[in-house]
């Protein structure tokens, strides 16, 4: 247990120290100890399993998903049966999930090999699309890969998959041309190779142009050694993790909902909506904060519970702990609440007025979890007395 010292009582107990105290002659002055508000904790387990058992994890199945999602797209090539389509549109939502869920931690490789914009660039130009689609000579991974961003990735594939996305997002086999098929194929093809890369990266070498160079999970598991010139030490891996999580709460909030939602029905964009295609957008939110969720517990979707950030702050406040966790299961529940009881996707429920109430009450618990992270958790290193 802790004491703190109000500035009366402690000023009455310096000058008590100072005047002997009792007044005899014989008690020595002493100057009394004021306990600090530091913790210990030892974070090397937390970040092992963080690193291994959440992040690691969590790329090498966006790259499964990424062969899937090939696979799926390669069938859509000679084929007039609607259920190959669905199935593709099934992969390309499964492919979503890890890579939506790792936006809590977007550093390393994904920012360094420039993975987040080849494969999450958004709006989609589809005026460029259609002008691929309409004169590019062939599709084949190589050559899209030296095209734009905007025209390749997640929302390429998602249009080409579901269609526009304003009155449905259930597209007819019958209304996948030849070209969309060899395209999707190709931009597959590259998701594919560019998750692979994600994977390798930190598994194998954080940069491939170096041959010394060492898989981005060792530099955060070894950080503080000699040749790790990016992590100085464990508080700077624990630091990153947790703005990585303030990043995506704050994206979510004040971006990915607040810009199409507008200050009221008459400014609410859909145009800004990402995932409009599939309506696939609340499930992308809530995956962004189960996401968080994984840092904050220390586990990835189906994995054991292990050591994660929540340790960290029980360590200094075990009360602390318990409402950051509510508070993040809080923001899932009401995002999920969003679509109501008629199953309303993102773009309809900013033109609904029950719809909006339930974005405002979702983005007010954003905001909610957003403070206590910045003030309550991100200040506790400066608290810690790493071992």
């Amino acid at each position: 247990m802790k004491f703190t010292y109000s500035a009366v009582a402690l000023s009455l107990v310096i000058s008590l120290s100072a005047c002997g105290g009792s007044g005899s002659d014989e008690a020595t002055p002493t100057t009394p100890t004021v306990p600090d508000n530091r913790f210990s904790f030892v974070a090397t387990e937390m970040i092992t399993n963080l690193t291994d058992d959440v992040i690691v994890a969590g790329y090498a199945d966006l790259a499964a998903k990424g062969e899937a999602l090939l696979l799926a797209t390669q069938s859509l090539i000679n084929t007039n049966s609607q259920a190959d389509l669905v199935a593709a549109q099934a992969a390309w939502k499964a492919a979503r999930q890890p890579w939506e869920q790792g936006e809590s931690h977007i550093f390393g490789p994904v920012d360094s090999l420039s993975i987040d914009p080849h494969l999450d660039s958004w709006p989609l130009n589809t005026s460029d699309l259609q002008t691929q689609l309409n004169s590019a000579a062939g599709f084949d991974a190589e050559t899209i890969k030296g095209w734009n961003d905007d025209v390749q990735g997640f929302h390429t594939m998602e249009y080409l998959l579901f269609g526009d996305g304003v009155n449905d997002n259930n597209k007819d086999i019958t209304e996948l041309t030849v070209r969309e098929r060899e395209y999707l194929v190709a931009l597959a093809e590259v998701f594919r190779d560019y998750t692979k890369q994600l994977d390798d990266a930190w598994q194998i070498s954080h940069n491939p142009q170096d041959a010394n160079a060492l898989p981005y999970a060792e530099l955060l598991k070894g950080s503080g050694t000699v040749n790790n010139t990016i992590y100085s030490s464990e508080l700077a891996v624990i630091e990153e993790l947790v703005n990585g999580m303030i990043g995506i709460v704050d994206e979510v909030g004040n971006g990915k909902i607040a810009d199409p939602f507008g200050d009221s029905l008459a400014t609410a964009d859909t145009s800004k909506v990402e995932s409009q295609y599939s309506w696939n957008s609340l499930t992308d939110f809530a995956n962004n904060i189960i996401g968080v969720r994984n840092v904050y517990q220390g586990e990835y979707t189906g994995a054991a519970d292990k050591q994660g950030i929540i340790d960290f702050v029980a360590a200094a406040d075990a009360t602390l702990a318990t409402r950051i966790a509510s508070e993040i299961d809080d923001v899932i529940l009401k995002i999920q609440a969003i679509k109501g009881s008629n199953d309303l996707p993102f773009r309809q429920a900013i033109l609904d007025a029950d719809g909006r109430a339930r974005v405002q009450v979702a983005v007010d618990a954003l905001s909610k979890l957003q403070t206590s992270l910045e003030s309550d958790v991100l200040p506790l290193l400066s608290k810690w007395k790493a071992s």
